[in-house]
């Protein structure tokens, strides 16, 4: 059970707070309790009950969020062949499923290096690398943000600083 004030991902919205734990204000009497989340980014409430089988986890602990991103270099692209633009949605969408962070940085670094291979054949990227690339960029940015204590605006900067800082030391 998370505690009020704690920070935790919360299925596909990203990093949410729980703001608190108990009957939810629309049923007073309802003897479930649930959680009351606010996303960090984004507008709104979430109530959710407790027992909810809804992925809900913890955000990374600062010192996870510093060690993946110094093993960001490290970690491999998937390789996603040659797949019709379902089954590439369907592979991209298991990334953000997993809700791993490390599966988002490799989901991030297929699409950019797709991209980028298109780009260079005279292509445009196609809508789906752009939306699901989009879209792991920002939940992996929100966790970050959070577990770093830094503006979600300046956490591609900062990762792009602490990979050169990385590489001048080894």
């Amino acid at each position: 059970m998370f505690s009020v004030g704690s920070l935790i991902v919360y299925s596909g919205t990203g990093v949410c707070r729980v703001e608190s734990v108990g009957p939810p204000p629309f049923d007073p009497h309802c003897k479930t309790e649930y959680y009351t989340l606010t996303p960090l980014r984004g507008s709104g409430t979430i109530y959710v009950p407790v027992n909810s089988k809804v992925f809900m986890r913890p955000i990374l602990s600062r010192q996870a969020a510093q060690e993946l991103v110094c093993r960001i270099p490290e970690i491999q692209q998937a390789q996603v062949g040659n797949l019709d633009y379902r089954m590439l949605a369907q592979r991209y969408r298991s990334f953000l499923d997993s809700h791993s962070c490390e599966d988002l940085v490799q989901l991030i670094k297929t699409v950019y290096t797709k991209s980028k291979t298109s780009t260079q054949h005279g292509k445009k990227p196609s809508k789906v690398d752009q939306d699901f690339q989009k879209r792991a960029e920002f939940l992996l940015h929100d966790e970050l943000s959070a577990a770093l204590d830094i503006p979600f605006d300046q956490v591609g900067e900062y990762i792009t600083q602490q990979i050169e800082q990385f590489k001048q030391t080894s």
